[in-house]
């Protein structure tokens, strides 16, 4: 497997830490991070990560196309304008761009878009748990959850203690209920999904890419 001079944002969170470890396992190398201590870099990096927050979307954006690198984004709490704004950078250099990077939660898109077409009739709800320090809600993994159904919904957040994250979507019927449900139980998983997705896109020029387009292509 091709080892990786890589970048990231967000170098000292919680998930900037489990994607370093991933990293080191496949001995891939740290060249250049950005976080609240401010910047480091050894080299030029092949392939940008980014974990941070969306006051440092612009900052992210600046740094991948100065690199010419492509860019993986994980950032949640995007708004619509980031988002047309890291599509149209997307012309220029490669991004995977997921609000979520767990397979399990893909899967769950599936089964969810399964039912729903099935179902037309049965109500939905969706409810999600995070951790107290998760700053955007709902999630934007909840949002990703609506928009793949295509209807209007209503999403529950909790916020408790250091849950990774939970996210179920009930369909109720009037004689029965059918739940679906995923269950975070270590940000690694998160961290194993983005490396998966910097891989993807070593040898891509440029384009948007969803994480269900790294799993499923």
């Amino acid at each position: 497997m091709q080892k990786i001079k890589y970048g990231l944002i967000g170098a000292s969170g919680r998930m900037g830490n489990e994607i370093i470890d991933v990293m080191n396992e496949k001995q891939n190398e740290l060249v250049f991070k950005y976080d609240v201590d401010g910047e480091w870099q050894k080299e030029l990096p092949e392939i940008l990560i980014d974990f941070s927050l969306p006051s440092a979307f612009d900052t992210t954006i600046q740094y991948a196309l100065s690199f010419n690198c492509p860019l993986v984004c994980g950032t949640t709490g995007l708004n619509g304008e980031q988002l047309i704004q890291l599509k149209n950078t997307s012309q220029k250099i490669a991004i995977v761009q997921s609000f979520n990077f767990s397979v399990g939660i893909q899967m769950l898109i599936k089964c969810a878009q399964m039912l729903t077409q099935n179902l037309t009739d049965w109500d939905i709800e969706i409810s999600e748990t995070h951790h107290r320090f998760k700053k955007d809600k709902p999630s934007g993994t909840a949002i990703m959850l609506k928009n793949a159904i295509e209807k209007e919904v209503n999403i529950s957040s909790l916020r408790l203690g250091n849950i990774p994250g939970d996210h179920e979507i009930s369909f109720g019927g009037l004689g029965e209920v059918i739940s679906i449900k995923h269950s975070a139980t270590s940000r690694r998983t998160f961290a194993e999904g983005a490396v998966k997705s910097a891989y993807f896109l070593l040898n891509k020029r440029n384009g948007f890419y969803s994480f269900q387009d790294v799993l499923f292509t």
